[in-house]
């Protein structure tokens, strides 16, 4: 049987092996995925959301260990790793939880005389959700909980460099209680994930990763009715007024590009800043920048850790040197940060400048720890410069004027705006994006639309 084997970003050993799922397995998951949906469909909503709140403890219970692992499997710093379940996990799973009732609730109409008339979310049936590496816990929550609570059936395949996250989500949620056979797992290669997505037995496609990806999960799809989300890359903009707290937008905006190594579909890629405060803000970002410490993960000092693999370190070095060699500036000397190695996915973080839009740095996703800056004049340059982008998922705006904020947000090209804050999913907020950043919505009351479908029932009482 063919091996899926994980190398882990912090020491390049292979961490996990895992077989591959063959033909006889794919098809008997689908099958008990769908009988078992029969009866979950049943199960009364309060008992679903009882389950899943168990399932959020024992989650929560694991967190340290489950932080261990994210940091050998894909190179986040233990001392943040852990908070991926007790925060962002926990809020968006129990968030969903509270507000299925409502999300779910019959849609009454208006009454008529001799009729009974509603509309009821009935789910879709078996959901197939297929998670990345970056973000694996948060990513995966944002169908896997919604999806059981409507009432489906889920099979998660999560990336080969997370194997580890799909059975931590498997094993909580038998402790749980949940059924056998709502909630399964398979590792899977890219043929048989089209092999699966083409399968009738699957009622809707969840996949987080990048557009190339999405264009291929798109196009498996396109052979059946059946809807897909998709949430893909990003090159996320901010701009920083004049009038903005200037402390508070650097602290956070360095953050938002270097946080998890800059890789995070929703963190800052590129920064516009007045020019009025351009220069001071390009020299405390970059001694901001300095003072991370580069290294190995499993340490408690480290804040900047491996990049997923060499590869993608290599790709950034590469896009930092074709920008350095048309004109940019560097302003952080990868030789202070001693942890940095070419050839490895260690990687110093970078600020530049003199940058422009002709420069890919400026207009294609880089997803590393790098934060490009470039100054304007007004409020119209950074509007028309944030809008000159294939991809639409998050941008942000930072200064003391409300009002100009959403006069600014009104203009821009997409799914979230933020006022004073980036890289943050609010889970009563629907997450979706725009252009090349992806269709659909999850999270909110609105994020369990695409996991359901509406039957309308019109019942009219005859009278002798």
């Amino acid at each position: 049987m063919p091996i899926q084997k994980t190398i882990s970003p912090v020491d390049g050993r292979t961490l996990v092996e895992r077989e591959l799922a063959s033909p006889a397995l794919i098809d008997s998951t689908l099958a008990r995925a769908v009988e078992a949906q029969r009866s979950w469909r049943a199960t009364p909503l309060a008992e679903r959301q009882a389950i899943l709140t168990k399932f959020v403890a024992v989650m929560e219970s694991h967190a340290d260990s489950i932080g261990e692992e994210i940091a050998w499997q894909m190179g986040r710093p233990i001392r943040y790793a852990g908070n991926e379940i007790r925060r962002g996990f926990a809020e968006r799973a129990r968030f969903m939880i509270a507000a299925a009732p409502q999300a779910l609730a019959d849609v009454a109409i208006a009454p008529a005389a001799g009729f009974t008339r509603f509309i009821r979310h009935e789910p879709v049936g078996v959901v197939f959700t297929i998670a990345p590496w970056n973000y694996p816990y948060l990513c995966a929550v944002n169908s896997v909980v919604p999806a059981l609570l409507a009432g489906n059936s889920v099979i998660l395949k999560h990336s080969a460099q997370t194997p580890l996250c799909a059975e931590r989500f498997l094993h909580a949620l038998r402790e749980a209680g949940l059924p056998e056979g709502v909630f399964q797992i398979l590792h899977l290669t890219h043929a048989d994930v089209e092999h699966v997505i083409g399968d009738e037995r699957i009622a809707f496609v969840a996949f987080t990763g990048s557009v190339e990806g999405g264009r291929a999960v798109q196009a498996a799809a396109s052979r059946r009715f059946i809807a897909t989300g998709l949430e893909l890359g990003g090159k996320d903009p901010a701009y920083v007024r004049a009038d903005a707290d200037l402390a508070h937008a650097i602290e956070n905006l360095v953050d938002g590009a270097m946080f998890n190594s800059g890789q995070s579909c929703c963190g800052i890629e590129r920064i516009y800043v007045h020019r009025a405060v351009y220069d001071e803000f390009v020299e405390r970002a970059a001694a901001l920048t300095r003072t991370y410490l580069l290294g190995n993960p499993l340490e408690g000092a480290t804040t900047l850790g491996p990049m997923v693999r060499t590869s993608a370190a290599e790709f950034v070095r590469a896009q930092i040197a074709e920008a350095v060699a048309q004109g940019a500036t560097a302003h952080i000397d990868a030789a202070s940060f001693p942890g940095d190695k070419p050839g490895t996915p260690y990687l110093a973080p970078q600020i530049l400048t003199g940058v422009n839009h002709s420069m890919r740095i400026m207009t294609e996703e880089t997803f590393g720890p790098l934060a490009p800056i470039m100054p304007v004049a007004s409020d119209e340059e950074a509007i028309a410069l944030m809008n000159d982008s294939r991809y639409g998922l998050t941008a942000a705006i930072w200064t003391s004027d409300p009002d100009a904020a959403l006069r600014i947000g009104d203009q821009i090209d997409t799914g979230t705006w933020f006022m004073n804050r980036c890289d943050y999913l609010d889970p009563a907020l629907a997450w979706t994006g725009v252009k090349d950043s992806g269709r659909g919505c999850a999270l909110s009351v609105l994020g369990f639309e695409q996991l359901t479908r509406p039957k309308s029932f019109h019942l009219r009482t005859v009278t002798a």
